[in-house]
């Protein structure tokens, strides 16, 4: 990739890609520019010489550089439905769903902890943008308790 910051070498690639031939190549450049940026793609394995001694871009370049990547593991558990941290979505499932929602207010909210609603808000902003569903959420799910007169919400522990 460090090879194509260079202006004239990505210019020179874009040509190589398009089909030029070896003298249309960065034809508008001195020869120790041209000569220079063809010798940058070709020191960094984007384009190669052929039967013909043409140049064409290298198409196994790009795959090695993804072989090289390392695989993506599939995730498992609440990770699932997380992403950097944050809901990506909710699971279907109900039980998956309890449990993700009983590890977040495990996470925010400490036992015995007394929150204002724009306290519950604040904490739960970290996970959501939707924190009025993900608090109606916790509510249903009886993990969250609030006050009848709405005024104050702590976490609901099982005795």
């Amino acid at each position: 990739m460090a090879a194509l910051a260079n202006d004239d070498a990505r210019t020179a690639y874009a040509q190589i890609v398009l089909g030029a031939r070896l003298p249309e190549v960065v034809a508008d450049l001195n020869d120790r520019r041209r000569n220079r940026a063809i010798a940058v793609l070709l020191g960094s394995g984007l384009v190669e010489r052929n039967a013909a001694n043409d140049l064409e871009a290298s198409g196994a370049f790009f795959r090695d550089l993804l072989r090289q990547q390392p695989r993506r593991q599939a995730q498992t558990g609440l990770a699932r439905f997380m992403r950097l941290g944050r809901i990506e979505r909710y699971p279907a499932n109900v039980a998956e769903r309890r449990e993700l929602l009983a590890w977040i207010v495990s996470e925010a909210i400490e036992p015995g902890e007394r929150l204002t609603e724009k306290q519950v808000n604040e904490r739960l902003l970290s996970y959501t943008d939707d924190v009025v569903l993900l608090r109606r959420y916790m509510i249903d799910f009886g993990l969250l308790e609030r006050t009848p007169s709405g005024s104050s919400y702590s976490r609901h522990d099982e005795t």
